[in-house]
């Protein structure tokens, strides 16, 4: 009787088991810069994010949206499709997520935060700061903090320390151009450095050397003015705009994309090339072997210069994210979407996101000891690197480890904020007025003698209004 029951009983849940329907499948779209089906790394970590979710009871298939890359390009494309009403689940944005934020396109994540599993433990003390302003973008990073580097044997070549002060970095900078690095048997025809697009990356350890200490500074009149019309900012650019004349910066640097600013510094046109993160040091030292096979070369990281207005890295604008990731509001699956970025901030999905694979970019022996491979030098984090997350062995060589100590060590928060909508239009003309005389001014087309003609430019196309504004804000 019992035997019989027994069998009866198997029989109901081997039935009722056959009876439970298969995880229902959600499809979720994705937007980045940096997730393109033409990639095979890229697509090998998206199956990894769904194999994982799967085994923790999500079942979802992430497609990923095509957008031409390039910072510029991908922010047109993004906005055009955002506009027409196609509107991905996922959308990674650098530029252009206000506009849609104030059209209520953008998901307020602050109580997804609140109520996340990993979310709210991985991020970074700016990255509060900056959610609590504008709680629509999510990029959990050490704030970007361009650091310069160069070649450790063409240091070594020249004979000189790593310069501490701004008359030291021209000092390098011209000792570079002027001896024959590259070895192509022609002295001065290697820049001293290179940038792309804009100075942001200039400003990262000049701007405090020069006093040029946030986006707000007061005047000899205890009036708040924007730092681009004072006199610690006509010094910086006078600095700048000396070096280029010299042929120590490159004049090229509007039109310079990433990539050809990277070739430049590979190919030794330039000597000094600023990394934007830690990683990105890494990616430099592994771009550069890969470029001189059978050298052994390695990167130097140059200090934070000390100059006439003191000494740190350029403050840091906690107003609001100024790239990262969002969850559209019309979303049908916002749970799923969100279980996405909670998953990649947590140690599982950071070991994928930062690592890469395992037989790739390291390897683990009988005892789990993991080694990273020679591969790991071009891997990048395609999501997050969460405050609170540790490698089982050391990920950062010691240059990029020491460029993230200097951005621990050199923290400070911009008295900068949040435009309203109202201001936009002044905010992008004061932008292009202020962008097109720095490059007349560093390419000579424009003499500092007349610095006043452009503070009254820049003050006429929103700059006085902004100042204004900024005065109610910063005296309240």
């Amino acid at each position: 009787m019992l035997r019989r029951l027994l069998l009866a009983t198997t029989a109901v849940a081997i039935i009722g088991a056959l009876a439970v329907p298969a995880m229902a499948q959600t499809t979720l779209r994705l937007v980045s810069k940096d997730l393109l089906t033409t990639n095979p790394d890229d697509m090998k970590e998206i199956e990894a994010i769904e194999a994982a979710l799967k085994a923790k009871g999500l079942d979802v298939d992430i497609q990923t949206v095509d957008l031409p890359g390039g910072t510029s390009a991908y922010v047109e494309a993004l906005g055009i499709m955002l506009l027409s009403g196609d509107i991905p689940d996922i959308i990674y944005f650098q530029g252009g997520d206000q506009k849609m934020a104030e059209q209520g396109i953008l998901e307020d994540l602050t109580p997804w935060i609140e109520k996340s599993e990993h979310v709210k433990a991985a991020l970074w003390p700016h990255n509060v700061d900056r959610m609590a302003n504008y709680p629509y973008l999510l990029y959990i990073y050490p704030p970007r903090a361009p650091q310069p580097v160069m070649r450790k044997d063409w240091l070594d070549k020249l004979g000189l320390q790593p310069p501490t002060t701004v008359e030291e970095y021209e000092a390098l900078f011209q000792a570079i151009h002027d001896a024959d690095l590259d070895g192509d048997g022609t002295a001065g025809n290697t820049l001293g450095l290179t940038g792309f697009g804009n100075t942001n990356e200039l400003d990262s350890i000049f701007n405090q050397a020069f006093g040029v200490t946030g986006t707000w500074m007061k005047n000899a009149e205890g009036q708040w003015v924007n730092a681009r019309v004072t006199d610690a900012e006509k010094a910086k650019l006078a600095f700048y705009a000396g070096l280029a004349a010299k042929g120590l910066y490159d004049k090229e640097y509007v039109t310079n994309t990433f990539d050809v600013k990277e070739d430049k510094f590979y190919t030794g046109k330039a000597g000094v090339i600023f990394g934007s993160s830690p990683e990105v040091v890494d990616i430099y030292s592994g771009k550069m072997r890969q470029a001189h096979p059978g050298e052994d070369i390695t990167l130097a990281l140059l200090p934070v210069p000390s100059g006439p207005g003191g000494k740190g890295l350029a403050a840091v604008d906690v107003a609001k994210e100024s790239r990262g990731w969002a969850i559209s509001s019309l979303s049908q699956h916002k749970e799923e979407a969100f279980a996405v970025i909670d998953f990649m901030a947590s140690k599982e999905g950071q070991d994928i996101d930062r690592m890469g694979f395992e037989g790739t970019q390291y390897t683990v022996d009988a005892s789990g000891k993991v080694t990273f491979t020679e591969a790991i030098s071009t891997w990048y984090a395609r999501f997050f690197n969460a405050a609170n997350w540790a490698p089982p062995t050391p990920l950062l060589s010691p240059t990029a480890q020491a460029a993230l100590d200097t951005i621990k060590a050199n923290f400070v928060a911009d008295n900068s904020f949040v435009w309203p909508a109202e201001y936009a239009a002044d905010v992008d003309a004061a932008e292009q007025v202020y962008r097109s005389w720095v490059a007349r001014f560093i390419t000579g087309e424009a003499s500092l003698e007349q610095w006043d003609q452009f503070v009254s430019e820049y003050n006429a196309a929103g700059g006085a209004r902004m100042a204004e504004y900024a005065r109610t804000r910063l005296n309240g």
